[in-house]
């Protein structure tokens, strides 16, 4: 029993014996194989082979060596990294010059002292990099750098850069789109600010010439009055004709300082009439031009029967207390018709600049529909509403009108004398005034308040009636024109000055009367 026990126990040490032998040499192997494993990539990272770096060009073997030998300084070259900057830098700036120069080379001509610029850099950083001195000192060695040799090398670089930033920054403008965009966009803003100034003083100036009196016309009136004063029998004051205040016939209202443009709006009218003398034309004009109209007519009687009758704002007593509170009293003269010629049912009243082309006597046998007014409407779309005209944020303004209410122009009215005294239009028209004393309700000119007076009391006549713009539309049709009974050159090209629109003048000039003083004057007809 005691033997079969000693047997085991032997049996199974010399089995645990061998296997720690097994085990342990397993270790040692692996050890081994490491370490072989560990020897051979260091061989190959550390070992030096010149001739495996060599290449087709002198750059492309200083970047090999320059590569080779930046392994061998990881751990031993504490300038490393400084060379190592300098060498990226150097090769980022000869990238950008080059960029630049392709660029520049496919621009304009204007910029080819620029192209020469780059290329010159992109030369200068390349042969910094293979100048020999640095290629032995810094790239091609094995050795410890030397600092002052590195030294010198980075303030070369340092400078060459600096001087590529600067000829960069002072002609990046040229190739940056953004800021070529940007400055386009402030050439344009220019422009259009000087458009802008422009368009005003020329408005300003246009509106100068169409206020203020021309030489010719002030030659004329002179002439006329000369000649009055010369022969003064011969203008002597006549008594009123019954006919200016027969209500039976065809009566016209024409409010005017200017002798020839009040003529050739009577004589258009009388010459394309068909019963020229069933018209009156009463002419109110300022005691300035008063004595010279009057000569004129005299001078230049009226044809076909048709009668004139010419007088003074002064010429009106109830008048005369108005004219502190107007700068220009003929212009508001349109809004006392009915006090003006109280025995007349119906008068027709006209703008200075306007021609008449057809027979407009159609006008008095019009069906008004109980309204007090006659007018052609101008509005389109949005434009030319109530709103354009008067200051809706003003709650009198507000409560009282449609903002959206069609417009309509002065020039051809034709206005129901009798409906106008019953509905007492004169008195609405003070009551506005007085209301609009500091501007808060309309700014200026006539049709705000004749929009607010004959509001609702408006009847829209055929725009055959009346066309407008010839004074500073060019683009009207000619065959709207010619169906037109009274065209109208409203605006500030009025066609007796010389920046009148040349294709539209002839219709005015056809009118004028044949009298030497107008030769004499140089109207230029």
């Amino acid at each position: 029993m005691a033997v079969v026990v000693r047997s085991g126990r032997g049996g199974g040490g010399s089995a645990s014996s061998s296997a720690l032998r097994s085990f342990f040499s397993y270790r040692i192997f692996l050890s081994a194989m490491f370490t072989l494993l560990f020897f051979a990539t260091a061989s190959v990272l550390f070992s030096s082979h010149p001739a495996h770096f060599s290449g087709n060009s002198e750059m492309q073997t200083t970047g090999r060596a320059y590569t080779h030998r930046t392994f061998l300084a990881l751990k031993s070259d504490p300038l490393k990294t400084r060379l190592d900057l300098m060498h990226k830098q150097a090769n980022d700036h000869i990238v950008l010059v080059n960029a630049y120069a392709a660029y520049a080379r496919k621009l304009k001509l204007e910029i080819s002292k620029q192209l020469k610029m780059f290329e010159d850099l992109a030369l200068n950083f390349s042969e910094l990099i293979t100048k020999p001195t640095y290629q032995t000192a810094l790239f091609e060695t094995n050795e410890p750098l030397d600092e002052e040799i590195l030294r010198q090398f980075e303030k070369e670089v340092k400078d060459k850069v600096k001087i590529a930033r600067l000829i960069i920054g002072d002609t990046k403008e040229s190739y940056d789109n953004q800021v070529k965009i940007q400055k386009l966009k402030d050439t344009i803003f220019a422009v259009q600010d000087l458009l802008t100034k422009a368009k005003k003083n020329g408005a300003f100036a246009s509106l100068i010439a169409a206020k203020s009196t021309p030489k010719s016309l002030h030659c004329l009136a002179m002439r006329l009055m000369e000649d009055r004063i010369a022969s003064p029998e011969k203008y002597k004051d006549e008594n009123p004709k019954p006919e200016f205040e027969d209500p039976t016939l065809y009566h016209y209202a024409i409010f005017s300082d200017n002798v020839i443009a009040a003529s050739v709006v009577i004589n258009s009218t009388v010459k394309n009439a068909q019963e020229p003398w069933k018209h009156v034309f009463h002419i109110v004009t300022d005691k300035m031009n008063l004595a010279a109209m009057k000569v004129w007519f005299k001078r230049k009687p009226v044809e076909r029967g048709a009668f004139v009758e010419v007088k003074s704002v002064e010429g009106y007593t109830f008048l005369r207390q108005m004219e502190s509170k107007y700068t220009s009293m003929l212009n508001h003269l349109r809004f006392y018709l009915p006090e003006m010629y109280p025995n007349l049912h119906r008068i027709l009243l006209l703008d200075d600049d306007v021609v008449v082309q057809k027979d407009l006597t159609a006008l008095w046998k019009l069906d008004m529909d109980g309204k007090v007014n006659g007018a052609v409407e101008i509005c389109f779309g949005s434009f030319h509403r109530y709103s354009h005209y008067l200051n809706f944020s003003n709650p009198l303004i507000k409560d009282k009108f449609n903002p959206k209410a069609c417009a309509w122009a002065f020039g051809l009215n034709i206005f129901d004398l009798d409906a106008w005294r019953r509905e007492r239009l004169t008195n609405r028209y003070h009551y506005w005034q007085n209301l609009n004393e500091e501007g808060s309700l309309w700014k200026s000119g006539m049709l705000p308040p004749g929009l607010i007076t004959f509001y609702s009391r408006t009847k829209s006549l055929e725009k055959k009636w009346h066309v407008r713009g010839l004074g500073y539309n060019p683009s009207i049709s000619m065959d709207e024109i010619n169906n037109a009974a009274v065209i109208h050159f409203n605006g500030n090209m009025k066609p007796w000055l010389d920046i009148a629109m040349n294709q539209f003048k002839h219709l005015w000039t056809k009118y004028v009367a044949s009298e030497e003083y107008v030769q004499m004057c140089n109207f230029g007809l």
